[in-house]
């Protein structure tokens, strides 16, 4: 009788992986798999990283400008709890201490940012600000010190306030002049100490967030997509992502020329994305699964690696999606010298061309398709804080397949990868905020999914958790929690969690392959294969 109870369970059990496969899926990527730093190539950067506004403080301090940051936290009801960056992490006073703490995990990058205001109070519209290339000097000469190599982003989602007030700042070309005056400031007072700069961090997700949701500065959106006093959702993210990618072409093509022969640096620009998996088992959705990601990933590397926008983006936007001149293309084709994603979760993806959706998914700049977590009632991982982002450790293997699949396996770099545990409804204690399990298994199972990739063959360099300290998380305030370390909001003091013990403990005890981070991508002509590539064979 027991055998029979046993076969019948077992029928039953797989009856249910035959109808829900994804759980199955689920259930082989819970299986936790060691990871080791030896599993990944020698001279592979191990970082942390951050951005200014979010952990700086400092706001109006040593001759800083508003930003639009600065502008748009102290309007009530912009972000949650109405918190704001003002003081934020207070690293403008505190990264010495920092920088020990980056030591004592035995990374060997920190990519930071910095701010634009910082250096520019008001764009070219005014003075460089001496005291601000001294905070960035300093902070450098410290990392280079201890060992770290810094890897810099120009510029993340932060912008003098005066320039949005003088012309509208990325819906405007004369945007593209500012940044490049900004980037020169940077390679000149910097470049002789960094090996690897970003232009911009993720103009996509910056162009969504910004002219389409209207949740970040400067809050444009019209309807199905928000009630903003401004901005019009279908036409604005491609102006300005236009503007932003020709900025970073034009950034490059001066760094290329005027500093990269000297001070021997690479140059590349930060997408943000998801991977996608069908919502149904039918070719329209399979097919909407390559519209997210050409609308995604594609809209800001297509560009810069082919010369034009994805098939799909002018297929579907027309004469909304702006074209790049022949002179705008030969600068813009091959401004890159690696990939870099930023990469937390993966979606379903279902069609809205032949079948009815939620208004707003079913239009052109959404490219006609349905973005949702769950499916059949059963989701695609486990939550977390971002009701859009789910742990699903298989998405890490198949977005960098589909990077070296569609970019002919240039190299690239995870600049962002991490987890926030999911609200609770009652306040948590400190002591149960600093055993954080969840983030551990999260980072092992990406990790794990990272080194498979690079197993079968994909040129991945580096790989950066978010964030080194918990820090102020856009709309969600000090509300989500990201970091390594733990900073009280009263004192502001660091406490590492378990997962920072963790993480040292892969970088420091097995430390057996090369860390030495100098060079990474001069091991071969990065460019020579992709620059050669056809439009047609993605």
């Amino acid at each position: 009788m027991r055998l029979k109870i046993s076969q019948l369970f077992f029928f039953f059990f797989c009856i249910v992986l035959l109808l829900h496969p994804s759980l199955a899926q689920t259930t082989n990527e819970h299986e936790q798999e060691d990871v080791k730093r030896s599993q990944f190539p020698d001279g592979f950067l191990f970082g942390t990283s951050t951005s200014s506004y979010q952990i700086e403080g400092a706001y109006l301090e040593d001759g800083k400008g508003l930003n639009n940051w600065d502008v748009f936290t102290h309007i009530p009801g912009n972000i949650k709890n109405n918190d704001n960056g003002d003081i934020a992490d207070n690293h403008y006073h505190q990264f010495l201490e920092d920088i020990e703490l980056m030591q004592s995990l035995g990374v060997n990058a920190y990519r930071f940012s910095i701010s634009w205001s910082r250096i520019l109070p008001r764009g070219r519209f005014g003075e460089v600000n001496t005291r601000g290339i001294s905070f960035y000097n300093n902070l450098i000469d410290n990392l280079l010190l201890k060992g770290i190599e810094p890897f810099v982003t120009i510029h993340h989602h932060d912008i003098p306030q005066e320039l949005e007030d003088r012309y509208g700042s990325w819906l405007s070309p004369l945007m593209q002049e500012d940044f490049l005056y900004f980037a020169e400031i940077c390679f000149k007072s910097f470049g002789h100490k960094i090996k690897y700069w970003t232009t911009l961090n993720e103009p996509n997700l910056f162009a969504d967030m910004a002219y389409m949701r209207g949740w970040y500065p400067p809050g444009h959106c019209s309807p199905p997509f928000g009630n903003c006093s401004f901005g019009n959702s279908d036409v604005e993210p491609p102006t300005a992502m236009h503007n932003m990618l020709l900025a970073h072409a034009k950034a490059v093509k001066l760094y290329r020329q005027m500093f990269q022969p000297k001070q021997g640096g690479s140059i590349g620009i930060i997408a943000n994305t998801m991977m996608y998996e069908p919502h149904g088992d039918n070719e329209d959705d399979q097919k909407a699964v390559s519209r997210a990601l050409a609308f995604q990933l594609a809209w800001v590397f297509d560009p810069i690696v082919y010369g034009d926008y994805p098939p799909e983006m002018r297929h579907y936007l027309g004469s909304v999606l702006p074209r790049f001149s022949q002179e705008e293309i030969s600068i813009l084709k091959g401004s890159i010298d690696f990939i870099a994603i930023n990469h937390y979760s993966t979606l379903y993806a279902k069609d809205c061309i032949h079948s009815a959706c939620i208004p707003g998914w079913d239009r052109p700049i959404r490219g006609f398709v349905y973005t949702t977590g769950e499916r059949d009632g059963v989701l695609i991982g486990d939550r977390t804080a971002n009701p859009r982002f789910f742990v699903v450790p298989r998405g890490m293997e198949k977005i960098i397949n589909y990077v070296k699949e569609r970019y002919n396996n240039m190299p690239m770099i995870v600049t962002e990868n991490g987890f926030a545990p999911p609200p609770q409804q009652k306040q948590q204690h400190q002591q149960d905020l600093l055993q954080d399990a969840e983030r551990i298994n999260f980072h092992k199972s990406y990790l794990a999914a990272l080194a498979r990739a690079i197993r079968n063959g994909a040129d991945v360099r580096g790989y950066f958790v978010w964030s080194m300290i918990d820090n102020f998380e856009w709309i969600d305030g000090y509300s989500v929690r990201y970091g390594l370390y733990y900073v009280d909001r009263q004192t502001l003091k660091r406490m590492p969690k378990l997962s920072a013990k963790w993480y040292k403990n892969i970088l420091t005890v097995d430390a057996t392959s090369n860390s030495n981070s100098s060079n990474i991508f001069k091991r071969k002509n990065t460019m020579s294969t992709v620059s050669q590539a056809s439009k047609a064979e993605i």
